[in-house]
């Protein structure tokens, strides 16, 4: 059962260091303030749930709604800073953006942290044996590995997926092909933060909604990116699946070290792979 519990939080870093790589991949720009997405994605979902009454309805919207803010960001905020050629610029700017989002959330929503329910068809358990596995968090690892199966074949075989994947090698050559970088870079940055948004959306009904809930799941994807490799989609698979099982087996053995089992786990990865698992030796 503490495996089930763990793939479903290791879908959930998954979803997250998925878009910490893109995002890296394509700009080299580090964003602190992916854990805000993430949070953001988790309070849209609980404003369009009491809306449109529909949890599959609010995800799709939710995404939607913070992957504008994400490129709005980008568009006004990051892309003036490409041109100073100082990646501590954008980092910077992200790291302000992380303190900043939450202020406003709580200026909006208060301190108080929101519930939302389970949607009616996945509420509940059933059993696999002897075992009693939620159906919600069995739903959350089957659809997060559907997202992952879209994406790849979007990043393999669409016309943007190829671009998006040659600008993370060579942007120079892309410009000269005559493709517009910046709107690449753009399209690659509200992809990352989609996939935040969508973690948020789909993982609120297990957490307790509230400002500052992107905090720790930032610093745990970073480790999930870090031991997969920077820059690397199918890495951060990988150490999502690997930091998940992490956090939930110490929990059921030994709860108060979870959190410091994570880093050892980095940290014994990267003894042995310094560059992560699937990172490049450019960027080790």
């Amino acid at each position: 059962m503490q495996v089930i519990l763990g793939l479903a939080l290791g879908a959930i870093f998954i979803l997250l260091a998925s878009g910490l790589s893109m995002i890296y991949g394509l700009m080299d720009v580090v964003n602190f303030a992916h854990g805000a997405f993430y949070m953001l994605g988790a309070y849209a979902i609980y404003t369009l749930n009491r809306f449109l009454g529909n949890f599959g309805l609010g995800v799709a919207f939710s995404v939607i709604i913070v992957a504008l803010m994400g490129s709005v960001v980008e568009l006004t905020l990051l892309r003036p800073l490409y041109k100073r050629n100082n990646p501590l610029y954008p980092l910077l700017l992200t790291f302000g953006l992380a303190l900043a989002i939450p202020d406003i959330i709580k200026i909006i929503y208060g301190l108080v942290g929101k519930s939302i329910q389970y949607p009616e068809s996945l509420m509940g358990s059933f059993l696999l044996g002897t075992l009693v596995i939620p159906k919600y968090r069995v739903f959350v690892i089957i659809f997060t590995f559907t997202i992952l199966i879209a994406l790849w074949l979007f990043l393999k075989k669409s016309d943007l997926g190829m671009i998006l994947r040659a600008s993370t090698r060579d942007k120079e050559m892309v410009d000269i092909l005559g493709v517009s970088v910046p709107k690449v870079m753009t399209a690659g940055f509200t992809m990352g933060i989609a996939l935040a948004a969508l973690g948020g959306s789909i993982a609120a009904p297990m957490v307790a909604v509230e400002p500052d809930m992107g905090v720790n799941i930032i610093m745990q994807s970073f480790v999930v990116t870090v031991i997969g490799g920077l820059g690397s989609l199918g890495g951060a698979i990988i150490g999502g699946i690997i930091i998940g099982q992490v956090v939930s087996l110490t929990s059921l053995l030994a709860g108060a070290y979870a959190d410091v089992a994570i880093y050892f786990a980095m940290a014994t990865i990267l003894l042995l792979r310094p560059r992560g698992l699937f990172g490049e030796i450019g960027r080790e």
